[in-house]
């Protein structure tokens, strides 16, 4: 036993240091990657429960824990992303014969940690440490989307503090709050001569809340439906202009991004002691983003002069994205239970908003996972996935509408792009683990 209390103690170390340093760089804006069992199964059924790190998109589901259980998950997300100039971008023909970019997407790793702690018979607490939103992407320059994509990096740092109760054998409630940090620094082409750019970076704090329900109907069917609210997410920071003639709002600036609420559905059914189904139904209001304007500290709106004077804006305009799941998941033997499901992600990024910093589109999911209990009151989770994205376009022109042409330069291309990720957990009860650990739920 003091071997695994040491191994297990070492690996608990570990996953909080990995939490503590890693940076929360991702390939896309919103970050689903917060379980290694969740992604499993494509996410399937997760707002119902099954891992502690269910608490994510539902607090209720912790009262399906007993005693003190911790769960540290790490994520690495390798995207690609190819793009490629078409007929009509300005850059890309004479006198500039820019061309595109191999690769704008780099390998990230996404950290997160639970642990649940029951109180009493019923009553819990919990605590999930995340990266909810991030993006991670690098440019050569020059490039022929120069003026719509250049180096960015979007970190975010979410605590999540929560209390759940169980009503009684068929009903339970939890509910949280959210405190985010968020740091951002992009970069953007400005004339068509390399050198010439805007760098907005900034940092700063937002908060919110999270809820949610289960309910067990029957025995074996568990539904849960769980909420994370929306986040204006306030940053602070400073503006950068080059080259230094031109007429500019240099300095300090400020912003509020309108992050989403998102809603999750969830079902699982046990038909017998080795096979269960589940499935997910996810919405995110990301239509409130709209446009995000970008301030001078007077209020008065940042602007640059080239050719006219603009304000300096980031037009997202994104739609609602919807994602939909269904996984099975089978235990082999009492130590390895496997399981696998697919996806299908309606983004929120359309053709007419699209940009190449990020050529979202819709996507299917394939995924495959295990659990492996390496204890009495310790397993790990891993799970991989592939994410076929439909190819994406993008059509920044004055005959196209999006809302970031610039007014003078176009840019046309197309994107082939695909993402893999490969998740792992170490999940540990600790009250099993060492017995003389307090129990103030044991009578």
């Amino acid at each position: 036993m003091s071997r695994w209390v040491s191994l297990l103690r070492a690996g608990t170390a570990l996953g909080i240091l990995i939490l503590a340093t890693a940076q929360a760089n991702a390939g896309g804006f919103a970050i689903r990657e917060q379980s290694a069992y969740g992604q499993g199964t494509s996410f399937a059924g997760v707002a119902a429960g099954g891992a502690v790190s269910s608490m994510f998109w539902n607090p209720a589901t912790l009262t399906q824990f007993k005693g003190i259980v911790s769960e540290n998950d790490v994520t690495a997300i390798l995207t690609h992303a190819q793009h490629t100039p078409q007929p009509g971008s300005t850059l890309a023909g004479a006198p500039f014969f820019f061309g595109g970019e191999s690769n704008s997407g780099e390998m990230s790793w996404v950290p997160s940690g639970y642990t649940s702690y029951q109180l009493s018979p019923d009553l819990w607490l919990g605590l999930g440490i995340n990266a909810p939103f991030g993006l991670s992407v690098s440019f050569q320059d020059p490039w022929a989307g120069r003026n719509y994509a250049g180096d960015t990096t979007v970190k975010t740092y979410n605590a999540n503090p929560t209390i759940a109760w169980r009503v009684n054998d068929w009903f339970s409630i939890g509910v949280g709050v959210q405190a985010q940090y968020a740091s951002i620094r992009q970069t953007s082409g400005l004339l068509p001569t390399p050198g010439s750019v805007v760098i907005l970076d900034g940092k700063g704090w937002g908060f919110g809340a999270t809820a949610g329900v289960t309910f067990t109907p029957w025995a074996n069917t568990t539904i849960g439906l769980g909420w994370r609210s929306a986040i204006n997410q306030d940053i602070s920071g400073t503006l950068a202009v080059t080259p230094n003639t031109l007429p500019a709002t240099r300095g300090s600036v400020e912003t509020t991004i309108n992050l989403p609420d998102i809603v999750s559905l969830g079902i699982r059914h046990r038909f017998d002691d080795r096979w269960t189904v589940m499935g997910t139904a996810e919405w995110s209001n990301w239509s409130r983003i709209g446009t995000v304007n970008i301030n001078q500290l007077s209020g008065a709106p940042a602007t640059i002069t080239t050719t006219a004077t603009n304000a300096v804006t980031l037009p997202l305009q994104y739609d609602d994205g919807w994602f939909f799941s269904a996984g099975v998941e089978y235990r082999w033997t009492e130590r390895l239970t496997v399981r696998g499901g697919v996806g299908y992600e309606i983004s929120p990024i359309t053709d007419q908003v699209r940009t190449p910093r990020l050529p979202d589109n819709d996507r299917f999911w394939a995924s495959v996972g295990l659990s492996w209990k390496i204890a009495p009151f310790a397993h790990f989770d891993l799970a991989y996935t592939h994410l076929f994205i439909k190819d994406p376009n993008v059509n920044i022109s004055a005959a196209s509408g999006n809302p970031s042409f610039n007014g003078s330069i176009s840019y046309i291309g197309t994107v082939d792009a695909h993402s893999d990720m490969i998740s792992g957990a170490l999940v540990v009860r600790f009250d099993d683990l060492e017995p003389s650990v307090k129990k103030p739920f044991m009578k």
